[in-house]
């Protein structure tokens, strides 16, 4: 554990150094000369989910770290509300500014199709991450983690928390986020399996990845079954403002809460018996994977085809494998955090 220590630290004191996007502006790195044989530098947007997501800034740290690594520009920019349309609008200026590669976490699967499209056909490399848009969207998905086993896990934790038995809820981000979707898919195909006889999945809610939105469904859950044993939410905003409502009602050891959060917004609820365990990846990494992989498919190392391989510098050899009808770069299994490891962590990220 130290040896992983000694890494996270290290990568929190670089990150803290970087400048985090903020306010739906773009927030810019100048470019320096990558040594390419025509001489040019190369610019790398990332464009998030909406902006004050804790996770959507240490994931834009990351890609930030990636591209200054590589010696590329870098523009990051987000909506101020996590909707397809502001996404859309920025993705139109990134076009006019003739980037060379768009890393999006997309708020709709579908929606950002056309402009996507509109964007690989000028030449930009589109990938997405975290939360996918369609194969016919981009050149390939960085992924976090397998989304079988991030939905998996969650119903065999919250199951060890019940006792296996009870009714269990699920506040998720948007309704339309593909990775979020895909998780919850995972989620009731393992509650088919033999031992969760006694579960039952009465509500998916979803607080659209703000926090009053979060709090206030978390509350109607509450309010709407009054036996309810446990909230599974897999957003860093649901679950910290699950976590506030459960300890201002005192509820901690009458519904367990877990899912996935940062370790810095939830060791104070892991600490008081709220969520005796929740997971994550880090974000950090999430971004900086993105970036490897973006300025990859820009050098031409990569075209997004299964089989391909690169080097992503501090995460080392990563893989091109098949995702659906399109393509994806795994990056490694969420992390389980409870009251025996969260006080190492909750100062790194």
């Amino acid at each position: 554990m130290k040896k992983f220590l000694s890494r996270w630290a290290t990568i929190g004191l670089t990150v803290a150094m970087l400048t985090a996007c903020g306010g739906g502006e773009s927030t810019t790195s100048e470019p320096t000369d990558t040594g390419s044989d025509d001489g040019g530098t190369k610019t790398y947007a990332m464009v998030f989910k909406n902006t004050g997501n804790p996770y959507g800034e240490k994931m834009m740290d990351g890609f930030e770290e990636a591209i200054k690594e590589v010696g590329g520009g870098v523009i990051l920019r987000s909506p101020d509300q996590p909707t397809a349309e502001g996404q859309i609008q920025i993705i139109e200026q990134l076009i006019t500014q003739q980037v060379d590669a768009i890393a999006i976490a997309g708020n709709d699967f579908d929606a950002l199709q056309p402009v996507l499209t509109k964007a690989m056909n000028a030449g930009i490399q589109v990938v997405s991450v975290d939360s996918a848009v369609n194969a016919n969207s981009r050149h390939v998905h960085v992924n976090q983690a397998d989304p079988e086993r991030i939905g998996r896990s969650q119903i065999q934790a919250v199951a060890e928390m019940i006792d296996q038995e009870g009714q269990i809820a699920v506040l998720s981000a948007t309704s339309q986020a593909a990775n979020q979707n895909l998780w919850i898919e995972w989620m009731k195909k393992e509650l088919e399996e033999p031992g969760y006889e006694n579960m039952e999945l009465v509500k998916v809610a979803y607080g659209d990845d703000l926090r009053d939105k979060s709090t206030s469904e978390a509350e109607a859950l509450l309010l709407s079954y009054p036996d309810l044993k446990a909230i599974i939410a897999p957003t860093t905003v649901g679950i910290a403002a699950a976590g506030k409502v459960l300890t201002d009602k005192g509820l901690q050891g009458q519904i367990a809460l877990t899912g996935l959060g940062l370790p810095s917004e939830m060791a104070s609820y892991i600490q008081n018996g709220v969520s005796p365990a929740m997971f994550l990846w880090n974000p950090i990494d999430v971004g900086y994977g993105a970036g490897m992989a973006a300025h990859a498919l820009v050098e031409g190392e990569i075209t997004g085809e299964v089989g391909e391989s690169f080097e992503a510098s501090r995460l080392g050899g990563k893989e091109v494998v098949e995702d659906g009808d399109g393509t994806q770069i795994m990056l490694g299994d969420p992390y389980r955090f409870d009251a025996e490891n969260i006080d190492e962590w909750k100062e790194v990220y």
